[in-house]
């Protein structure tokens, strides 16, 4: 597309599985992009596959919300536009954490990594996407939902990993619809989505389930929100793979997305 040359993005957990793949695509159209990851090895070895719109990697552990600070640090000494932002790194229901675990921060792990990494990321990032308008964002979600028990958001009385991940991804949603009204008129859509039902991905993989899609698959799901000239201008929309589609309820609740903002901003440290 000769249109998104000189068109920077940022994709999150871009080393391995549906990120990596992304990556690549957007890199062959002529993007910039920086590729975020924890592998220094595995990312600078995509740098160097994307040749044409040229890419740069930028290491960060999103366990810690100061590393996520430091990336945001990183993208704005790298570049001074950002027309597309993909929070695409997540931690599955099994993988690396089984039982409870917390982050830097001493928040549960899960949470933090999915959802409040992102929130922040987004954040610190918003002035540099509001100065290369038209821009977007993208939420990669899943259909994975389970509503958010504000009496124990951390999990500290009844933990399971398939109840912290689908508590983490419908919190990327309703972050989706609040951001899209907060950004109403300003030239940035944000949407999520569930990318694609099991792909074969390390985290599947890891999680001992068998893959029942392809990260090619998720890929286009993603891409379609990345670059589609159909989604010009739609925001705070949820999509099942290619499909628009309704979330859990809770995505629609404006007291429970009011909640969720001012524990985001606390937790995180950007309530002023």
């Amino acid at each position: 597309m000769a249109e998104s040359r000189g068109r920077t993005a940022l994709i999150t957990g871009a080393t391995d599985g549906v990120g990596r793949v992304v990556a690549r695509a957007l890199g062959t159209d002529g993007w910039r992009v920086l590729v975020h990851g924890r592998d220094r090895a595995r990312g600078e070895a995509l740098v160097r596959e994307i040749e044409q719109g040229g890419a740069t990697f930028l290491a960060a552990d999103l366990a810690s919300l100061a590393e996520v600070r430091r990336l945001a640090e990183a993208v704005r000494a790298t570049t001074d536009r950002l027309d597309l932002l993909i929070n695409n790194a997540g931690i599955g229901s099994a993988g690396n954490a089984p039982g409870r675990k917390t982050s830097a921060e001493g928040h549960e792990l899960r949470f933090a990594v999915n959802y409040l990494a992102g929130f922040l990321l987004t954040h610190l990032l918003l002035p540099l996407l509001k100065a290369s308008t038209p821009a977007r964002i993208v939420n990669v979600s899943s259909a994975g939902q389970q509503a958010i028990d504000f009496s124990d958001v951390m999990l500290t009385r009844q933990y399971s990993g398939v109840a912290a991940y689908c508590q983490s991804k419908l919190a990327q949603i309703l972050f989706t619809v609040d951001l899209a009204a907060e950004l109403e008129g300003s030239g940035v859509i944000v949407n999520a989505l569930h990318p694609s039902t099991y792909m074969n991905t390390t985290m599947v993989r890891q999680a001992g389930v068998s893959p029942m899609s392809r990260v090619e698959d998720g890929a286009e799901a993603i891409l379609q929100l990345a670059t589609s000239p159909a989604l010009a201008g739609r925001s705070g929309l949820y999509f099942n793979v290619l499909r628009e589609a309704r979330a859990n309820g809770q995505a629609y609740d404006a007291e429970a997305r009011r909640k969720l903002r001012a524990l985001s901003l606390d937790l995180t440290g950007l309530t002023s």
